[in-house]
């Protein structure tokens, strides 16, 4: 019998999420937003999340909705600055103490996530030595360089935007839509996409994406 990963709704695809949960959600640069699946999650209600995105204030993507609902608790991020001259709500609440905030670089955060995928707990790197971001943190000398050590990331739930997938949960992706959704796929418990169409033949596999093992649940959006 085939393994059809179709829902009917994104509120029946993230219906079993729990408060407290670490979500990660994808989204660079304009591309990859699941906001059908981030408003589904402001809706249901859940609390006290962690999202894991690059980043927590862009203007296209509808993480701000959880952060001013105050559903969010902390942020793991490589962006945290607003693009205009205002104080974004995220911006405003970390300065109140409201929530909580770890920023890393880029690659970084991407090789977090990669290794939690991986199984591997936690790595060095020359990345950040010297400033801020590796403050309070291990540093350990290899040769002639200090590097910094940081720890993977993993989580209950990722929330991925892909543009077509088949029954199976094979992904395709539209340019750079695809940006760290294989990554976080990998180190979440649950993966749930929102794509543009799913196609009843199986995608072949020169094609695919990101494989069907990993993706757990499937909602039609269109767009």
């Amino acid at each position: 019998m085939a393994i059809d990963k179709r829902v009917t709704s994104a509120a029946q695809a993230l219906a079993d999420v729990a408060d407290g949960a670490r979500v990660f959600i994808t989204g660079f640069g304009g591309a990859g937003f699941p906001n059908v699946l981030i408003r589904a999650l402001r809706e249901s209600g859940r609390k006290n999340l962690t999202l894991i995105v690059n980043s927590a204030t862009h203007r296209y993507s509808l993480t701000h909705e959880l952060i001013e609902a105050g559903l969010v608790h902390k942020v793991v991020c490589s962006a945290a600055r607003g693009q205009g001259k205002e104080l974004s709500p995220f911006e405003q609440l970390w300065k109140a103490g409201r929530i909580e905030l770890t920023c890393l670089p880029q690659g970084t955060f991407a090789e977090c996530i990669r290794a939690g995928g991986a199984g591997i707990p936690a790595f060095y790197t020359p990345v950040g030595v010297g400033t801020e971001l590796a403050r309070g943190k291990e540093v350990r000398r290899f040769a002639d360089r200090d590097y910094v050590l940081e720890h993977a990331i993993t989580g209950e739930l990722a929330l991925v935007r892909a543009d077509t997938a088949d029954l199976y949960g094979n992904l395709t992706f539209r340019y750079a839509q695809v940006n760290f959704a294989v990554a976080m796929a990998t180190a979440a418990r649950l993966v749930v996409a929102e794509v543009r169409a799913v196609e009843t033949e199986p995608i072949p596999h020169q094609r695919v994406q990101l494989p069907g093992v990993y993706v757990d649940r499937i909602v039609t959006v269109g767009g």
